[in-house]
């Protein structure tokens, strides 16, 4: 995450903590932002492999976490977040991509025609 933005959030009262393991701060996430691993940007086949694997939600990754963590992601996935994880309670993807045409809209009449939303 860039500096500044983590400046404004901590800033403002927000913890930040950046890892490259989710068992490390599981039990503390309130909201965990997922997206996926961009293959193009590798230029080793091997590597990507291994950065996507270890990024990758499944149920045995959410053990411990709290019960109230809701997951996003932008869609579409690729392997990121395993279809096991779907059904449970976290998971909110679906919902974010539903609700996202209708934010867009609300957003671009409050842009084009000034910031009174009916």
């Amino acid at each position: 995450m860039p500096d500044p933005i983590k400046a404004d959030l901590s800033s403002k009262g927000t913890i930040v903590r950046e890892t490259a393991d989710l068992g490390e701060v599981i039990d503390n996430v309130d909201v965990l932002y997922m997206t996926r691993i961009q293959r193009e940007r590798f230029p080793d086949p091997v590597e990507y492999q291994k950065v996507a694997s270890s990024y990758r939600i499944t149920p045995e990754s959410l053990a411990g976490s709290q019960q109230n963590l809701i997951i996003m992601h932008p869609l579409p996935r690729v392997d990121e977040i395993s279809p096991s994880v779907d059904d449970s309670s976290h998971a909110r993807y679906f919902q974010q991509s539903f609700y996202g045409v209708p934010v867009r809209m609300a957003l671009l009449k409050m842009l084009l025609e000034g910031d009174q939303v009916d």
